[in-house]
């Protein structure tokens, strides 16, 4: 068994201009070689070489050598497999000689640290005698429900590992993943001790194994692992129930969402419906009363925590990771159901609260994403504004390897229906059926709403083509009632098929167009793109009295440079007007938002996702509102 809904191998998709594109490429140009010089500087490949050395010298009779790590925290290894991940996707997409053999170098390495039962963790194995660090504890695991991080290392290590003998054929690490995989079975696959991992991520990867190698025993240890939860255990790592009785998302954000998608991946592969039900029921959750509106979760610094319902303030940690995990969780919704709502989710997290993090340039980055900032607070992990690396570096490795990745949310089939998901110009093929399809899309979205597809089968074939109709473009900014647009009118968006109109009322989030294709035939999507004003649910204390202002899947904001006077007094005047403006030379090309708050305030909102670009500077998504003055009798 597997998700219902297939995507369309990254592999198979390639972008050609617009938005992603430059992402992309700055994802693999600068973003790639700075993660690798990182890793590499910063002592955390250092790390496996010192361990490798520990097993060397110790079996050589240096019993008594051991060195501190070099870095600070025992999941420094995860930063190595993530931007190994990252590498091997770059490679799965275009050849790089030098490239490979620089992994080939790191994953020797990797290999020597390894001990010979297949541990592989190199806070302990270089430090033996004593924890090398208060978390590691005195014996192997029994941390892990805590802080160890030893199963959360396995499994970005499996993740790597499937990505490298995918992108090259070889198995050097996926041979490693296996030995490590195979301890994991010695000590746990007969589900005793009950040991629950402190932070999910191993079950996502034992899933990835399954796939790759077909052996039934991954699967049953990933079940086994979500199995140990509950109840009774701390909230802070979903350890407080048994995870199909779980009713809402609680604890630290990036830990809960990793392990809502590792549930996903269990209820689609073992057909398990009391975890779909599950994982389904704490997403509403989520969307309901614990969404920030640029997809941000986990309001709370306090644990990198989701808060209580509506507990959304401006200054809210909103981790990149944990905006990442969420487009994760979502997609695998979506591939369990075909519901367009959980894309709609994950596009309002990839376009702002999760590219926020990387910067224009590539090399500069946000741990947390807030909604406002006062241009001075030291909120980013000790810096104000983005950052060059972190001393927990776990966010730019997530970015770099989601970005070298990101065109496998583009499309999914299922029998005889393709869905759209991503509107972005690109080349790409499916396979429906039998049949090979090839996909041209052009489109200057998210600035335009104007998406034309040139379809080309091999030959002459019917199916249904599903075109994602954006929860925006509905009127519909969340799939709940959490925020709502002023004028929540649908928009007037048409479908073309080789120039004549069709009917194609939605289904499930998408307009559906069933006929039979041929080589030549396009498809014009129009989706209109009025400037929105957008106000939060009167539950959430941070935004009543304030408005924030979208566009498409865009949100905005104001910073200070951009205003006559300063952010902190600004008020916004009842009356106010938007409109689109397109502005080639700033911040890398955008369309900004021309504000009209009356005869002497003008001014341009700026896309979230590109704030702390131009220096730092206060910066606000929700203004307040004037309040509208009721003349008296």
């Amino acid at each position: 068994m597997d998700y219902p809904f297939q995507p369309v191998p990254f592999t198979a998709v390639r972008v050609t201009g617009g938005f992603w594109k430059e992402r992309l490429d700055v994802n693999r140009s600068v973003t790639l070689p700075f993660a690798l010089s990182q890793c590499e500087q910063s002592g955390r490949l250092e790390n496996f070489d010192l361990a490798a050395q520990v097993l060397r010298r110790r079996s050589a009779g240096e019993h008594a050598l051991q060195f501190e790590p070099r870095t600070i925290y025992p999941f420094d290894d995860t930063d190595i497999y993530k931007v190994l991940e990252a590498a091997c996707y770059v490679l799965g997409s275009r050849p790089d000689p030098a490239l490979a053999s620089r992994l080939d170098a790191w994953i020797a390495r990797i290999a020597a640290a390894q001990e010979p039962d297949g541990y592989l963790y190199t806070f302990r194995t270089m430090h033996p005698d004593s924890p090398a660090h208060p978390w590691c504890g005195p014996e192997r695991w029994v941390n892990d429900p805590e802080l160890s991080h030893e199963l959360y290392n396995a499994g970005h290590l499996y993740e790597a590992g499937v990505a490298h003998f995918e992108a090259t054929g070889r198995r050097t690490l996926l041979d490693v993943c296996l030995r490590n995989a195979e301890l994991l079975w010695r000590e746990f696959g007969d589900a005793r001790p009950r040991l629950a991992p402190g932070h999910a991520i191993v079950e996502m990867g034992l899933v990835k194994l399954h796939r790759q190698t077909n052996d039934a025993r991954w699967l049953k240890l990933a079940r086994i692992f979500l199995e140990a939860r509950g109840p009774g255990g701390p909230r802070y790592n979903q350890r407080h129930e048994r995870v199909v009785n779980q009713l809402e998302a609680t604890g630290h954000a990036v830990r809960a969402n990793y392990l809502y998608a590792g549930m996903a991946d269990v209820a689609a592969l073992a057909g398990d419906h009391a975890y779909l039900a599950a994982t389904r029921r704490i997403w509403e959750d989520v969307v309901s009363q614990k969404l920030y509106l640029t997809g941000g979760v986990g309001a709370l610094a306090d644990g990198e925590a989701y808060g209580s319902g509506y507990e959304l303030p401006l200054d809210g940690y909103a981790e990149t990771c944990a905006a990442a995990a969420l487009m994760f969780w979502s997609h695998r919704l979506f591939l369990l159901s075909g519901e367009g709502r959980y894309m709609d989710v994950f596009e309002r997290a990839a376009y702002n609260g999760f590219v926020s993090g990387v910067s224009l340039e590539g090399d500069r980055f946000f741990y947390s994403n807030p909604l406002v900032h006062d241009g001075v607070a030291k909120n980013n992990h000790g810096h104000a504004g983005r950052a060059p690396w972190f001393g927990c570096a776990c966010c730019p490795p997530n970015l770099l390897r989601t970005l070298a990745a990101f065109t496998a949310y583009f499309y999914a089939v299922r029998a005889d229906s393709l869905y759209v998901n991503v509107y972005a110009a690109s080349d790409g093929v499916a396979r429906i059926g039998t049949t090979r399809v090839r996909l041209t899309q052009l489109t200057d979205y998210p600035w335009s709403g104007r998406i034309r597809l040139q379809i080309a089968p091999e030959a002459p074939a019917t199916f249904a083509l599903q075109l994602r109709i954006p929860g925006w473009a509905r009127g519909e900014p969340a799939p709940s009632e959490l925020y709502r647009y002023d004028d929540s009118t649908e928009s007037t968006w048409t479908v073309h098929v080789n120039g004549e109109p069709v009917s194609a009322a939605p289904r499930a989030g998408y307009a559906v167009i069933e006929r039979e294709w041929r080589a030549g035939d396009s498809v014009e999507l129009s989706l209109p793109m009025p400037a929105r004003t957008v106000r939060g649910h009167e539950r959430i204390d941070a935004v009543r009295g304030r408005v924030a202002f979208e566009r498409g899947p865009i949100v905005y904001c104001v910073e200070q440079p951009d205003l006559a006077e300063p952010l902190a007094q600004f008020t916004l005047p009842s009356g106010t007007r938007l409109s689109p403006v397109v502005r080639p030379n700033l911040l890398g090309g955008v369309t900004a938002l021309r504000v009209e708050a009356g005869p002497a305030a003008a001014f341009d909102a700026v896309p979230y996702h590109a704030w702390n670009n131009r220096g730092l500077a206060p910066m606000c998504v929700w203004l307040p509102v004037a309040p509208v003055t009721i003349p008296q009798a």
